[in-house]
């Protein structure tokens, strides 16, 4: 049991690291179960398509409204407390969202605005979540160690989490969001146990908006992670376009059934597993530049395979390949920044990347409906082929100065700044 503690968790890591990872594991599981939940308690509630689509459009808005302003109080206040304060928000949500099940009172209204709210408290937990791990784990780390949370992302949130969460469903519609309740209770628990640095501005009291404008000033002021937050913006403006009608494409143009598209994801769990397992070994033997280069290139490839081809086998095959990359970009980009940014901006600076990435998604999303009702289902993939691709010629040289300024700062040398 020691040795395998050891192998997911290294002791170099420290304790209050193993307790952060096992509290974002078990949210994780918690998060899977409502993953599958949600959608099925929508439907049970509406058969309208522009309700439905609303319900997703309600749990990502709160990051457009809020996801700055909680930077700031990330950057402000203590860390550890606005995690646990908002995981204890999320447990009331959710007890409120039971209680009107139970006793008959739910309606497309009640979800919709439970939805809303539990979008807003996932704006503020999460955003403060990323700024846990730069303050407890060396920066020569941090890249195992975001794998580690990855891992658990990938298992339990994508792989464990949803069929339980469609079993308890069927068995009673209040079950799964029980089961989450005590799940982000357990994180909670878990959480209270981490012991962070002294952190927060401790009483200096300035505006929000000027807050605001210093953690964007030292973003665009910094090459290499403007260049990334460029990246990723634009990258998922590109994903958000195709994967808007992927169900409609498996079936379609894949001719699968509803298990085959849940294959799919399934396949991406898979690849992710595949990416974590070689993970350590790549970042040791493989020059960072030559990592962001070669996931790019997949992901714009990914879009080109999914538009030519109709072999439901083959897209499965993709679909893993895309899952390793996700997870070794994600990991990477995430170890990057944070390697970066100074403790006093982590908040500022990650929650315009969190931003960035909802905002993308739903821009892309909008395009791809659009271009998919004009041209067919193919379409979104091809313009997210040609987008991807324009794009990685821009930043093509760009990448090895990402790559060296990392290299600078895991060497303990001043990294550029602009």
């Amino acid at each position: 049991m020691r040795r395998f503690a050891e192998l997911i968790a290294p002791s170099r890591l420290g304790r209050s690291f193993r307790w952060l990872l096992a509290s974002s594991w078990v949210t994780n599981l918690g998060d899977g179960i409502t993953l599958a939940a949600g959608p099925l308690l929508v439907a049970s509630q509406t058969r309208n398509p522009l309700t439905v689509a609303m319900a997703a459009f309600l749990l990502r808005l709160p990051w457009l409204l809020f996801g700055l302003y909680a930077g700031v109080v990330a950057d402000r206040l203590n860390r550890r407390l606005i995690v646990i304060a908002t995981g204890l928000a999320r447990v009331a949500i959710l007890l409120l969202l039971v209680a009107s099940i139970l006793t008959h009172r739910v309606d497309i209204a009640v979800v919709l605005a439970a939805l809303f709210l539990f979008g807003v408290v996932e704006t503020f937990g999460d955003t403060t979540t990323t700024t846990l791990l730069p303050m407890l784990v060396d920066k020569a780390d941090l890249g195992i160690a975001n794998s580690r949370a990855m891992t658990g992302l990938v298992v339990w949130n994508q792989l464990a989490g949803p069929p339980v969460g469609a079993a308890l469903f069927a068995v009673g519609i209040e079950l799964p969001f029980v089961s989450e309740s005590i799940c982000v209770l357990a994180g909670v628990l878990l959480i209270s146990r981490v012991r962070l640095p002294a952190h927060g501005t401790r009483g200096q009291h300035s505006r929000v908006r000027q807050d605001i404008r210093e953690g964007w000033r030292w973003l665009w002021g910094h090459a290499a992670v403007r260049t990334l937050a460029i990246t990723i913006f634009t990258f998922n403006v590109t994903f958000g376009a195709a994967w808007s009608v992927l169900v409609l494409y498996a079936r379609e143009r894949l001719g699968m059934s509803a298990l085959g598209f849940g294959l799919l994801t399934t396949a991406m769990a898979v690849g992710g597993l595949l990416g974590g397992a070689c993970y350590g070994w790549l970042e040791q033997h493989l020059h960072l530049g030559v990592i962001m280069r070669g996931g790019l290139i997949i992901e714009t490839l990914t879009h080109l395979a999914l538009a030519l081809t109709r072999w439901a086998w083959f897209a499965l095959i993709v679909f893993v390949i895309f899952g390793a990359h996700a997870f070794i970009w994600g990991t990477t980009s995430t170890s990057v920044r944070q390697r970066a940014v100074p403790a006093e901006f982590q908040g500022r600076v990650g929650s315009v990347y969190l931003t960035g990435v909802v905002g993308g998604i739903l821009i892309g999303s909008a395009v791809g409906g659009l271009v998919a009702s004009a041209w067919g289902v193919t379409a979104p993939f091809w313009f997210a082929f040609a987008g991807s691709a324009i794009m990685l010629a821009v930043i093509w040289r760009s990448l090895l100065h990402i790559a060296h300024n990392d290299q600078q700062i895991r060497a303990g040398a001043p990294a550029a700044a602009g």
